[in-house]
């Protein structure tokens, strides 16, 4: 039970996280153009993203939330990434980079907790399957 709502919560916070930036990829603000040209990813690499966040934040609301959770990890572990190489730590960009390091953090702990879900993860942490 415990742990249910620890995940629970996990998804939310995560699926929020994600869903913050989806309304401004979608309708090509200004501040996204800037920033995806800085990566080199221009309008479709923001739609694609985007499209991404969308489809994590759908499924950790579904009995597959681990799928979201992977996918929400691969994305936000892309997005350090971006902020290792090219955006940086300064200021607002340092804020953006904390969020995604917390949704890739609370993606990592959905999968651990609701690792029974696929059977590949739960043999990487010692589930024996039938």
């Amino acid at each position: 039970m415990k742990k249910n709502v620890i995940s629970w919560v996990a998804q939310v916070i995560t699926a929020a996280i994600l869903g913050m930036t989806l309304y401004s990829k979608f309708t090509d603000a200004p501040e996204v153009v800037e920033l995806f040209t800085k990566l080199d990813m221009g309008p479709f690499g923001y739609k694609l993203i985007g499209a991404l966040e969308l489809i994590a934040c759908i499924l950790l609301f579904t009995p597959v939330s681990i799928w979201g959770a992977i996918l929400g990890w691969g994305v936000m572990a892309g997005a350090i990434m971006g902020h290792i190489t090219k955006l940086g730590f300064e200021g607002q960009m340092g804020m953006m980079a904390g969020m995604a390091t917390l949704a890739w953090l609370l993606s990592c702990v959905i999968i651990y907790l609701r690792k029974e879900q696929v059977i590949f993860i739960g043999r990487m942490f010692g589930m024996k399957h039938k």
